[in-house]
């Protein structure tokens, strides 16, 4: 009985979460980070061994792990760039950031720095990163607008941005929805991976 009332809550919270972020934009609770954690079954678009593959990452590059959440994508990429290069991995929530870091001391990596930031507020610097990531986060920032051209600025020129977005996502946004915002904010289309309902785009800050 104590088994079946366990899992009805954590169904219930669950249930809870999903109705509140269709109605407004909100990142995803720290208890529910190791769904995060998981690569999707149902696709291979959003498994982090194939972003990381297309992302072209070399070592000695810096990369922006925006909204990185647990890190599920910072370890693999700090391990690409090897310790000539750097990770900057930034995310609202100190939790969020705490099982990050948590991650990479495991892994015994040392070029990962953190920054609780909401993107959009300014605290990235400019013409810093060779390569961004924002996975499955888009969707939960309110201010898209900003956080998009946040990145740009952050991006060195001929730098690229992947956006990753799979329609299981509670906040998933469309490819044209992401082409609209990018390109709004100087932002040119360099690739496609995937199809509609999963997909990575990749950005470019034209040189």
């Amino acid at each position: 009985m104590v088994a079946i009332a366990i899992v009805t809550l954590i169904i219930g919270l669950l249930l809870t979460y999903v109705v509140l972020s269709r109605v407004r934009s909100m990142p995803c609770p720290i208890w529910l980070s190791w769904l995060v954690e998981l690569d999707n079954p149902f696709t291979k678009t959003n498994r982090a061994a194939t972003i990381i593959q297309h992302l072209g990452l070399e070592p000695g590059m810096a990369v922006l792990d925006a909204g990185c959440g647990p890190g599920r994508l910072t370890v693999p990429a700090a391990r690409q760039v090897g310790p000539d290069g750097s990770i900057v991995a930034a995310d609202i929530q100190s939790g969020m950031l705490r099982r990050a870091k948590d991650k990479t001391d495991a892994a015994g990596l040392t070029n990962v720095r953190f920054i609780q930031t909401a993107l959009g507020e300014g605290k990235l610097e400019r013409n810093k990163f060779d390569r961004a990531l924002l996975v499955t986060v888009l969707g939960e920032i309110p201010d898209q607008e900003s956080a998009l051209q946040e990145i740009f600025s952050a991006l060195k020129a001929g730098g690229i941005l992947s956006v990753t977005e799979i329609v299981f996502d509670n906040h998933y946004q469309s490819r044209e929805t992401v082409q609209r915002l990018a390109a709004a904010c100087g932002f040119r289309e360099k690739a496609f991976f995937g199809n509609r309902l999963a997909f990575t785009l990749h950005l470019e800050r034209p040189s």
